[in-house]
């Protein structure tokens, strides 16, 4: 059981690098004219991806401490 918690915890882990790369990509797509533009038109679509990725990280993020908290709960 030990081992398969984390190996959960690997994939948790490399899908909250795996979103944090994408946004950060996302972040370095953004060109001047788009910081330059009228927020009132709204975010951008780059905007808004950063934003989704920035969400799907903390989420794995906390989904890996839980099957951490878990885990330590099991080897108490």
């Amino acid at each position: 059981m030990n081992t398969l918690l984390v190996i959960v915890i690997v994939v948790l882990a490399g899908l909250a690098v795996v979103s944090l790369v994408r946004g950060i990509v996302a972040f370095l797509q953004s060109s001047k004219i788009e910081l330059e533009r009228d927020p009132a038109a709204g975010p951008s679509e780059n905007q808004l991806l950063q934003n989704k990725m920035m969400f799907a990280r903390i989420k794995y993020q906390l989904a890996a401490v839980v099957v951490v908290a878990v885990l330590m709960l099991m080897n108490r």
